[in-house]
């Protein structure tokens, strides 16, 4: 009996020690997978946030109310911007052109087609022409001048319309970006009285709130404020073109004794 039983723990012990290997060798491998697993997830890139999705992200934590009102003198004021654009290049012609058919015309005594190439040319350029060309039957050239003065006067009006509504955007979107920030930080310490804690987690939220409104207020500001000097110098151009034209009438009526002098 006793060297059966000798036989059996012998034959049993091998049995106990392979399956402690087993598990060894199964909680190695499920230990490797893990850290695999994990290693995996640290080494993940994080997918980059576009610039549209950033600017939405902003936008919304600075307050929808708040940030709309700068951007909605953004949009106006781009609209206006681009149709004053459009227009100022419609009205740009070839003035040294025009002048010297309009030139000729007048040299061959044909006042009515100086007047019909006129009619038939866009520009401020080409209605004080046809102004000054309309009053020449008088024979005075003090009327002559009066006429292109004047009717300057109404083409500049003209040019320059819009600009004043961009310059109100321009000076309106700062001061709507410093109300928000204004009002954030009113929140803020509306929120420190209601916890009575000074810490960063409390006054974060009225901060970033009145940062980003101010941002958003500046940026609108400058954009359009380079669409506004653009237009000015544009219609500065038209302006000194307009008055060289002019010049050049008048003594196209006197060179050809259209006026007396």
């Amino acid at each position: 009996f006793s060297v059966q039983s000798i036989y059996a723990q012998t034959n049993e012990a091998p049995t106990d020690a392979a399956a402690e290997v087993v598990d060894s060798a199964a909680s190695d491998t499920d230990s490797s997978a893990t850290a695999a697993v994990t290693e995996t997830e640290e080494e993940a890139p994080v997918a980059d946030e576009g610039g549209h999705q950033v600017l939405k992200k902003k936008f919304i934590e600075g307050g929808p109310a708040f940030m709309a009102l700068p951007l909605l003198c953004l949009i106006l004021g781009l609209a206006i911007a681009v149709e004053r654009i459009i227009s100022l290049f419609w009205m740009s012609i070839n003035t040294d052109k025009f002048v010297s058919q309009v030139e000729t015309e007048v040299a061959n005594g044909n006042i009515e087609g100086a007047k019909e190439i006129c009619r038939n040319t866009r520009g401020p350029v080409a209605s004080i022409f046809y102004q000054g060309l309309d009053r020449s039957s008088t024979g005075n050239i003090d009327v002559v001048e009066k006429a292109v003065v004047s009717y300057g006067s109404v083409q500049m009006g003209q040019l320059e319309k819009g600009l004043v509504w961009i310059s109100l955007f321009i000076a309106l979107a700062p001061m709507l970006g410093f109300m928000g920030t204004v009002i954030g930080m009113i929140d803020a310490f509306d929120e420190i009285e209601r916890v009575g804690d000074i810490s960063p987690a409390v006054v974060a939220r009225g901060i970033k709130i009145a940062l980003l409104t101010t941002v958003a207020g500046l940026i609108v500001a400058i954009i359009l404020q380079l669409f506004y000097n653009y237009l000015v110098s544009k219609i500065d151009s038209i302006v000194n073109r307009m008055e060289e034209a002019s010049i050049s009438l008048v003594d196209m009526l006197v060179k050809n004794k259209v006026v007396k002098a």
